[in-house]
């Protein structure tokens, strides 16, 4: 899996890399138990200060979607705790985006067919 930074973007590069992580999870393109680059090597890859890649990491860690050890480094969880819930960070987040496209003239349908492309066919 790729990473890309956008360096102009008003979302921290920590959360970018961490976002780009959990997308890669949720549509298989990393799979559980895949090793992950270790915080140097993708710092240098990346070109930034590897404090970023680790709190990248940690939260990566804290929310249970990588586990970490100083012998094996980060790998993604082969189970992944499935809760049911939203989050109210991501509700907010949501309710920012629903805000905007309908701002936009973005219709409901349109929207949720959206939604319905990005979550997939499986349930």
């Amino acid at each position: 899996m790729i990473i890309r930074i956008n360096e102009l973007s008003d979302i921290p590069i920590y959360m970018q890399i961490r976002n780009q992580i959990v997308m890669g999870i949720s549509s298989g393109e990393l799979e559980g138990g895949e090793q992950l680059p270790t915080v140097r090597a993708l710092a240098m890859e990346m070109g930034i200060n590897t404090m970023t890649v680790s709190k990248a990491y940690q939260l990566l860690k804290t929310e249970g979607y990588i586990m970490t050890d100083r012998k094996n480094g980060a790998r993604i969880r082969t189970s992944i705790k499935q809760q049911g819930i939203i989050s109210d960070s991501n509700k907010t987040e949501l309710k920012r985006i629903v805000s905007e496209c309908r701002l936009s003239g973005v219709s409901k349908a349109d929207l949720l067919n959206l939604i319905d492309e990005f979550y997939g066919t499986e349930s």
